[in-house]
C-alpha cells in the first residue's frame, strides 16, 4: 500500500511540475493570453486608422469639399477674391500677457 501511495504521491509531482514549469504550462499560457490581447488591440487600432483613411479616400475621390479643406490647412490656399489676413502679436503684449498670470 505504501508503494502505491509514493508511486500517486510521485506521479501527482511529476504531473504539477509538468503543469507549472514546463513548456505549455500554466506560464506559458498566461503570457500567451497576454500577448493575443495586446494583438487584438493593435488590429483593432489599426481598422479603425483603415476606415478613417478609406473614408478620407472616398471624400477625396467623390467630393472637392475635401481637396478644398486640404489646400487651405496644409498648403495655406485661399480661393480667388478672399483676403488672407495673419494676425501676429507683438512681443510687447506677449510678455505683459505673461506678468499678469
Amino acid at each position: 500500500m505504501k508503494k502505491i501511495a509514493f508511486v500517486l504521491l510521485a506521479l501527482l509531482i511529476w504531473l504539477q511540475y509538468k503543469i507549472w514549469l514546463q513548456d505549455g504550462g500554466v506560464p506559458e499560457v498566461l503570457q500567451l493570453q497576454q500577448e493575443v490581447e495586446q494583438v487584438k488591440g493593435e488590429v483593432q487600432q489599426l481598422q479603425e486608422r483603415n476606415a478613417s483613411l478609406d473614408a478620407e479616400v472616398k471624400d477625396l475621390k467623390k467630393g472637392l469639399d475635401a481637396i478644398e479643406e486640404r489646400a487651405r490647412s496644409e498648403m495655406g490656399m485661399i480661393k480667388q477674391g478672399e483676403v488672407y489676413y495673419q494676425v501676429i502679436e507683438s512681443e510687447k503684449n506677449e510678455s505683459s500677457a505673461n506678468i499678469h498670470k
